[in-house]
């Protein structure tokens, strides 16, 4: 895709901090990160998002992030972190390009993940046989 940043990266055209590269997927450094170490995975192929993504291709992905979590962590001094995934601009996804945010933590680094609410007595029940009802 010629508009897309990631793409541009993938191809050299614009410049970043690469952590992992092979076949099918690149990791660099996010440019505005949480924390130190803040990495992106993305698969060099475009797709929009995640449920675009063929499933194999998801599973590569996770053994790249599975493979360098560990070299994060160390690199940073963290034993913890949040594998991130933003799909479609209401969650927050602001690069047309399928990524996951391997974002290391650390204690009282002063981030919160989003706050929960209880269901309304028989609102669980309602969903859940609404999703059962949507799967395909």
């Amino acid at each position: 895709m010629d508009d897309c940043i990631f793409c541009k990266i993938i191809k050299g055209e614009i410049p970043a901090e690469k952590v992992y590269e092979d076949d099918l997927a690149l990791a660099f450094l996010d440019n505005t990160p949480i924390n130190p170490g803040h990495t992106l995975i993305v698969p060099k192929q475009h797709f929009d998002n995640f449920l675009e993504l063929p499933e194999d291709l998801m599973c590569a992905l996770a053994r790249v992030a599975k493979k360098i979590a560990p070299a994060v962590l160390a690199a940073v001094g963290a034993k913890d972190f949040n594998l991130g995934l933003n799909n479609g601009a209401a969650a927050g996804q602001a690069v047309n390009h399928f990524h996951w945010h391997l974002m290391p933590r650390l204690a009282g680094d002063g981030y919160e993940l989003w706050h929960g609410r209880s269901y309304a007595d028989g609102e669980a029940q309602l969903m859940a046989e609404k999703i059962r009802a949507n799967l395909v």
